[in-house]
């Protein structure tokens, strides 16, 4: 397949190859990002960002965030992404903007919270030539839209299929990506499911003009991620996966003994709220996906699953999925 090699994703981030490597909590670190980035994609500073343990406040977060960057200055010299919005607590975006700048990071991740007026901060980081992705948790025409008004670079859109938090619409990532590229000017780039060429190939026919993904990187050499844990990802298709309710919506999860637990308490009608409590007050995720303890954590990813069929480097895995960008 022929690929128009200009690109306005490439030309806006300085990369070769449209891919992002996406933000995952607890499982991602500097080594990661540089390999993403060496390779020719973006790669991305996840919330807890090579860490082993729990801050105990603020300010350790913003210690650690900013060592991690400067480690990953140390590995690679390529541009790379760090988000803005790293909790619900919005009182914390302006002192994370502040860091970045000061660390001169080339690229921002802005995850969209409804009704939070994020221009003000777009303009700030354009003052400083700083790029903006948009990245809404529940993209509709309107939210993109309004990324675009207030000047956002580039817009994520992203379905049902991927990992982690997924939307409250069950639109899937092949359904949303032509509404949304429909409805803006600005390049979109495809989130949920894609995890080899003939995704990203199927994005693009659909009006991205890149990728942006997440469980393809958990599964590699790089990636903090228990060994167990990347293995299981390698075991599983997307038919095995659990799907619960929990806020702010949906989560999915590879089977484990904490996942069905979580399946069973929907499945009894227990509420949202009694099931997020025991997700994130336990840290299932952490104890999960980067300790490997199965028994009490769940492994979160999307459906691109099915495609992933072993452990393998950063680069080999962005070779394959940016074929024919070569």
């Amino acid at each position: 397949m022929e690929m128009n090699k200009k690109n306005r994703i490439t030309e806006i981030l300085g990369i070769k190859y449209p891919i992002i490597q996406g933000a995952m909590s607890w499982v991602t670190n500097a080594e990661l990002v540089a390999a993403v980035s060496n390779a020719g994609g973006l790669g991305m500073l996840g919330p807890h960002a090579g860490q082993k343990t729990n801050p105990t406040s603020f300010e350790e977060i913003l210690q650690r965030l900013r060592k991690e960057i400067r480690k990953v200055k140390t590995l690679t010299d390529k541009p790379f992404a760090v988000p803005v919005v790293l909790s619900n607590d919005v009182s914390t975006i302006d002192t994370i903007a502040d860091l970045l700048i000061e660390e001169e990071v080339k690229t921002v991740l802005i995850n969209g919270i409804e009704d939070f007026d994020f221009e003000p901060l777009v303009k700030r980081f354009k003052d400083h030539h700083i790029k903006t992705v948009y990245r809404a948790l529940n993209p509709s025409v309107e939210n993109a839209i309004y990324a675009e008004s207030i000047g956002v670079d580039i817009l994520v859109a992203t379905g049902f299929d991927e990992g982690g938090t997924v939307p409250d619409k069950i639109i899937g990532t092949f359904s949303i990506v032509p509404m949304i590229s429909d409805a803006v000017s600005i390049p979109v780039m495809a989130a949920g499911g894609i995890a080899d060429v003939r995704s990203v190939r199927a994005a693009l026919a659909l009006g991205a003009e890149g990728v942006f993904a997440g469980t393809v990187f958990i599964a590699t050499e790089e990636n903090p991620a228990a060994r167990n844990v990347k293995q299981l990802i390698v075991d599983h298709s997307a038919s095995d996966l659990l799907i619960f309710r929990t806020h702010p919506a949906y989560y999915r999860s590879i089977p484990t003994p904490y996942s069905r637990e979580l399946l069973a308490m929907d499945e009894r009608g227990q509420s949202r709220d009694e099931i997020a409590d025991k997700m994130y007050g336990e840290q299932g995720l952490k104890v999960g996906m980067l300790d490997g303890y199965i028994d009490r954590g769940y492994i979160t990813v999307g459906n691109g699953i099915s495609y992933i069929k072993k452990i393998r480097p950063v680069k080999e895995v962005i070779a394959d999925m940016m074929y024919d960008f070569n």
